[in-house]
């Protein structure tokens, strides 16, 4: 953050050149306590070395209270009211069309349950070429939706990405904008096909754990998947699957909660979400088709997570909002894990950490795939583009092998 710049010498400011004689001089807009030592007698500043201290003692008063009278740094800059306007008309559209109670009970019995699977990208699909075999023979229970950031030339793959981008605006890491535009991938998706039912978000790093069809079949007909399940058999009714939840990471005892919580301000966030209240979780979730819907149609808890943050390095909106939603609208139609699995060891500025080819193997595949929650993880991140070709040297023997 560049440092306000003050005037070397105090007394350059009682020149009498002044424009205006009865201005005070020193800018009304300093803090008090800056104020105070701009104004102070010239014998205090008698010696360069009282001077330098003096400024020296202001500096820890300035750093403390700087957010109170400094904007905040991007990447915490508001949405511009076009992109936000343009969003709303979004969500409302597909509010307005989408029946949240059509899938609230799925049946599986119908064969035109889909899966839309939502990717967020800044950068190339490096492994397009293994989500191909992944969704090969399977067009009828899925649909793709990719948004990638308009400021990144990024390539459009053909095959089955073929015209699958939605109209996209820019996005900032650790920024409500990864908010917007998951609501901007979930508002499409609803839109484009009333058969999708599960929404999973993924990124440009992620790769499946598992084939389509287990991965199908974990989600849609499985009542043993969820091992966190307490009641399997309620979970059908005459052989038909009833009951289904979101796969959403919902964390109430994280290490950095209240500092995330106050990194807008300490009570910024009240009086619609107390600190009891707010969350932490994974941004890549996967979410039924009725709290997709809840997702869009919030505009309460929304305002409050897209103010701008004053501490960026306790700041990402798009861990905090979607947890936070849903765990205050339905706690219990949440699963609280993700099936995305992430390594957060050897964490490096908030990433996670990133396989590279030398450390892909069939061992690995099997240890990521184990969960303490459910069956198996079904994805994962974060992998290096040039993982790629190992990744397909075992995609057939090892990966969509179940």
């Amino acid at each position: 953050m560049k440092s306000p710049q003050f005037p070397l010498s105090i007394s350059s400011s009682f020149s009498n050149s002044d424009p205006n004689p009865h201005s005070p001089p020193f800018p009304l807009s300093l803090p008090p306590f800056l104020r105070i030592i701009a104004g102070a007698p010239l014998s205090m500043f008698s010696t360069p070395f009282v001077l330098s201290f003096s400024l020296l003692l202001s500096l820890p008063i300035l750093f403390l209270l700087a957010p109170r009278f400094l904007p905040p740094r991007h990447p915490s800059l508001p949405i511009p009211v076009p992109d936000e306007l343009d969003d709303l008309a979004l969500f409302n559209r597909a509010a307005s069309l989408s029946n949240p109670s059509a899938f609230s009970h799925l049946s599986s019995t119908n064969p035109k349950l889909k899966i839309a699977f939502l990717f967020l990208t800044n950068s190339d699909l490096h492994f397009s070429p293994l989500w191909e075999r992944f969704f090969q023979g399977n067009s009828h229970l899925y649909n793709i939706y990719v948004h990638a950031d308009p400021s990144v030339n990024v390539t459009h793959p053909d095959g089955v990405f073929r015209d699958r981008f939605i109209p996209a605006k820019r996005t900032y890491r650790a920024s409500p904008t990864l908010i917007s535009a998951t609501r901007r991938l979930l508002a499409t998706a609803l839109l484009d096909d009333p058969a999708n039912a599960y929404f999973a978000v993924l990124s440009q790093y992620c790769i499946p754990l598992h084939s389509f069809r287990y991965v199908y079949r974990s989600l849609i007909t499985s009542t043993s998947f969820d091992r966190t399940e307490s009641d399997p058999e309620s979970m059908t009714q005459f052989g038909v699957r009833v009951r289904y939840k979101s796969f959403i990471e919902v964390l109430s005892k994280e290490r950095t909660l209240w500092k995330r919580y106050t990194a807008r301000g300490r009570f910024a966030m009240m009086p619609e979400i107390p600190f009891e209240k707010f969350r932490v979780g994974s941004q890549f979730f996967v979410l039924t088709r009725r709290h997709a819907v809840v997702v869009i149609k919030d505009r309460t808890l929304w305002r409050k997570f897209k103010l701008p943050c004053y501490r960026e390095n306790e700041c990402y909106p798009e861990e905090h909002y979607f947890p936070t939603l849903l765990s205050m609208v339905d706690p219990n139609g949440c699963t609280q894990y993700t099936l995305t699995k992430v390594n957060w060891t050897g964490t490096v500025n908030g990433h996670p950490y990133t396989y590279r080819p030398a450390e892909v193997s069939s061992d690995l595949i099997y240890r990521l795939r184990q969960s303490n929650f459910s069956e198996s993880y079904l994805f994962a991140r974060k992998f290096t583009p040039d993982c790629l070709k190992p990744l397909m040297g075992m995609a057939k023997s090892i990966i969509f092998r179940d």
